[in-house]
């Protein structure tokens, strides 16, 4: 479900948003949301696009729920960065003008960043050999991107595998890498805003951080500076390995950060059973005041839910409000909202990003 763009709406998609976290949350006593805006068109970094062939010629397609065989074709893309815009018809001539780049082509990714990097993933049913390699660095040098080459079982990389961003925090400025077909967050501006306001929910702490689900370290950057230490938790060795970078690259050396699932740690937590993968990590020096989490899109796991009773304060960045409010009935007889926010991540749709600080009664 989402509404047609409609830059003359948005106003009052956003006022629906808002009204709609506010009925989900009246149960539990809320506090009046926060409302932090997206920009009205050019907002989403990020961009996927099929392949269709038309008199001769592959054209950026779309397709509607459930209609596969009835493309819709596109020229720009108004929701996406001006920098996917601009590449979009360029990256369209070259493979119109060279075979080796075109054979087989079926589908193109774009990966773009506030701070100006942007990497193209070329998506191909046929090996890609030296030929296509020629042709991608002369089209990743006049692009000025990095190039990604996909067929089945192959991975070609022109340039780097991951595009840098740079958000704004509290005055300091965080660089992250972006890896090439790893989640990261869409909209880089709102981004920015739910960064700003996770670190003002968590406030200056003399204890400890347990973050759950740290992806590449998003948040992990920005709230490490407001607490002692922290325990970060990610299960995708793609993430792990860029957090990693990120928390060295920025000069962040006060987190330890473990490939475990939410799941994995909560066994742990409760002495289920003992995890090669926190071999020398003693949970019991850790003061935990806070857990963080921004789960998936279906919430915590039950058990989950259970493990961030035992915290005095849950900071909650959710992107399903459904399963969020479903989380906070589990968690209500003991701890109260706070504060929450909603965070216009995906205009022009249903979906909301949102942020809730609970605290204990």
């Amino acid at each position: 479900m989402s509404a047609a763009f409609d830059p003359s709406s948005y106003s009052e998609q956003l006022t629906a948003k808002a009204q709609r976290l506010r009925e989900l949350l009246a149960p539990f006593a809320a506090p009046e949301p926060q409302v932090f805006d997206s920009p009205q068109a050019h907002y989403r970094l990020r961009a996927e696009f099929r392949l269709w062939r038309e008199e001769g010629q592959r054209h950026y397609a779309m397709f509607a729920p459930g209609e596969k065989h009835k493309a819709i074709l596109i020229d720009d893309f108004p929701i996406a960065s001006q920098h996917i815009n601009e590449l979009m018809p360029r990256l369209k001539a070259a493979w119109q003008g060279n075979e080796d780049l075109s054979n087989r082509l079926f589908q193109v990714e774009f990966l773009t960043t506030l701070a100006g990097d942007a990497m193209v993933t070329l998506c191909y049913h046929r090996p890609l050999d030296e030929a296509w390699e020629v042709a991608a660095q002369t089209l990743a040098s006049e692009l000025n991107v990095s190039v990604i080459g996909r067929s089945k079982g192959k991975r070609l990389v022109i340039g780097r595998d991951y595009a840098v961003e740079k958000l704004e925090v509290a005055g300091r400025t965080f660089s992250y890498r972006q890896p090439e077909g790893a989640f990261t967050q869409p909209n880089g501006t709102v981004n920015q805003k739910m960064l700003g306001w996770a670190y003002e929910a968590m406030g200056e702490r003399s204890d400890d951080l347990l973050e759950l689900y740290c992806g590449n370290g998003n948040f992990t950057l920005p709230l490490a500076t407001r607490v002692r230490k922290v325990l970060a938790t990610e299960i995708s060795k793609t993430s792990v390995n860029a957090a990693l970078s990120n928390l060295d690259e920025n000069c962040v050396d006060n987190v330890c950060l473990v490939r475990l699932s939410a799941e994995e740690l909560t066994q742990a937590l409760n002495e289920v059973r003992p995890f090669r993968r926190l071999q020398g990590i003693d949970l019991k020096q850790y003061d935990f005041g806070t857990v963080f989490v921004d789960p998936p899109r279906a919430g915590m796991d039950p058990d989950t839910c259970e493990l961030t009773r035992r915290f005095e304060r849950i900071l909650y960045i959710s992107c399903n409000p459904d399963t969020l409010a479903a989380n906070i009935a589990q968690l209500h007889d003991t701890h109260r909202i706070e504060r929450c926010a909603v965070f216009d991540q995906f205009p022009y749709t249903h979906h909301m990003e949102s942020g809730v600080l609970l605290v204990r009664r």
